[in-house]
């Protein structure tokens, strides 16, 4: 109604339109009376003049009435019309032939549905109707089915005739959700999986994502390299210069305890990975062997490689069965074993040089290697189709997100860039702030639907974006060297761990009042 008053500070809503969506809300959460109430008060229907006479036409069964209707709406495009005339003659042959009237009904096929532009595999399944119907006459249906067989060709054209005939499903449920979304998409520290109150426009403080140290892990005695939470959030790897790693059991209150140490490699130790079932970790020895340790009892299960063998990085599939390991080596390439070392494939030779870091998407399909410093080859394992993505400067990590649809590069000129694994991307999202032209920097996805970003940083910061910002929303300060390496716990969306080379690893939690002061365990 064009003359309808207009409600809202912007005059942007139309009264008449806002009532009968809030007369379908009412109807679809179960008040009737309520919306009955509405009706009467307001002079306004949920439901249109016109839909309103194919109501009642359908309902009793007057078919040219209702093929006139469905012909005289001026709205309606081609093909939403012949789809809806479909439906109708659909439903009147169907009961001609449960009445036992085949002649009526082939009539109907051959002068009705014919003419109609829409799918002919429907009108031949309708023609089959017809060959079929000496059966059907066996069980010829009564007046409550023909009802109810009515009822579902209402229903059938209430989502398929457009507004303002007929109203979208819970419409006005959708346009809270859609103004909800839009406000927790604007807000860069939403961490939550909850409900949003309706009351107040959506807001979250920084409180909802790590910000303050709640623990200091001592532990290690030389710089700290790596650092990478369990897939269930139930534990905290890390590995060191020292030679050795350590499991950490993550408590209830989000510290962690020292659950074991890993001592068996000869050299410092770079790299991890966890099994995804959790039940195994990797350990990469630098420039030496891969170690698979058991998680429960923190004994070594076996040693893949040997001396010569020069490991970057590892990576499971997500059967927690096979593992792929990298090699700096270019004679190398990448293996995959399984768990007792027995090699199931390779990638070398001249087009596989050095492998700096590798990765595989979580659900198993693509295999993501960082080669020749500034290349990206991203293999389909099951169709072996691949892309190469190039960077105008040296990468030294990787990461994908929980999704397995994006991953992050660190560069050594100080920029974090984000591609999609998909390649529908032309360019990346860039993210900077952060000190980074020395070492191996290694950053993570974190938070709710891995919303943010977290990186350690040259300058002994850690810094965290919202992945919708280019700029960091947080800068953490509490080290006093190089942060080498961040985690994300999957499932504990505030907190966060970071690795330095001032020999500690540091928890971090949200910044609660009345927060717990930061403890050394060692």
């Amino acid at each position: 109604m064009e003359g309808s008053p207009r409600l809202g500070s912007k005059g942007l809503i139309r009264k008449h339109e806002f009532v009968r969506i809030i007369i379908q809300c009412l109807l679809s959460i179960g008040y009737e009376k309520s919306a009955s109430c509405l009706e009467l008060e307001s002079g306004i229907s949920c439901k249109s003049d016109d839909f309103q006479m194919l109501e009642s036409q359908i309902s009793s069964g007057n078919w040219d009435g209702c093929v006139d209707t469905l012909n005289t709406i001026s709205d309606l495009t081609d093909d939403t019309r012949a789809a809806a005339l479909f439906l109708v003659f659909k439903q009147c042959l169907l009961e001609s032939l449960k009445c036992g009237d085949d002649k009526l009904a082939l009539a109907i096929l051959q002068k009705e549905v014919s003419t109609l532009h829409v799918d002919r595999g429907k009108v031949h399944k309708l023609a089959r109707s017809i060959l079929s119907s000496k059966e059907m006459e066996q069980s010829k249906i009564d007046d409550i089915a023909v009802c109810e067989l009515r009822k579902k060709l209402l229903q059938e054209l209430e989502k398929l005739l457009p507004p303002p005939i007929t109203l979208p499903e819970n419409r006005l449920e959708h346009l809270v959700e859609t103004a909800v979304l839009s406000q927790i998409d604007s807000c860069m520290y939403h961490n939550l999986s909850d409900a949003v109150s309706l009351y107040a426009d959506h807001f979250c403080g920084r409180d909802q994502i790590p910000t303050e140290t709640v623990q200091i892990l001592t532990e290690h005695k030389n710089e700290v390299w790596f650092v990478q939470f369990s897939n269930n959030g139930e534990y905290l790897a890390s590995s060191s210069s020292d030679c050795t790693a350590i499991i950490w059991k993550v408590l209830e209150d989000s510290r962690v305890a020292l659950q074991h140490t890993l001592r068996s490699h000869q050299k410092p130790v770079s790299f991890l990975a966890w099994s995804p079932d959790d039940s195994k970790l990797l350990t990469c020895g630098n420039v030496e062997v891969v170690k698979l340790w058991d998680v429960e009892t923190g004994t070594c299960k076996h040693t893949f490689g040997d001396l010569g063998f020069i490991v970057s990085s590892c990576a499971w599939f997500p059967d927690s069965k096979r593992l792929v390991c990298g090699s700096s080596d270019p004679e190398k390439g990448i293996y995959m074993w399984d768990c007792d070392g027995n090699e199931l494939k390779a990638w070398r030779g001249m087009r596989m040089p050095k492998i700096l870091d590798l990765a595989v998407t979580p659900d198993g399909e693509n295999l993501i290697s960082i080669f020749s410093d500034k290349e990206i080859r991203i293999l389909n394992v099951g169709t072996n189709a691949e892309r190469v993505v190039s960077e105008d400067d040296s990468i030294t990590s990787l990461s994908i997100s929980g999704d397995s649809k994006f991953f992050i590069v660190n560069l050594n000129s100080q920029e974090i860039h984000m591609w999609d694994v998909a390649g529908e991307w032309e360019k990346p999202l860039k993210f900077t702030g952060h000190k980074q032209s020395k070492y191996v920097i290694r950053s993570c996805f974190g938070g709710l639907n891995s919303t943010f970003i977290a990186s350690g940083s040259e300058n002994s910061q850690v810094y965290i974006w919202n992945r919708r910002n280019s700029k960091p929303i947080e800068v953490l300060r509490g080290h006093s060297m190089t942060v080498k390496c961040v985690s994300w716990n999957h499932k504990r969306p505030q907190m966060l761990a970071s690795a330095s080379d001032d020999h500690t690893i540091r928890i971090w939690g949200s910044s609660r009042p009345n927060k717990i002061q930061p403890q050394e365990l060692s």
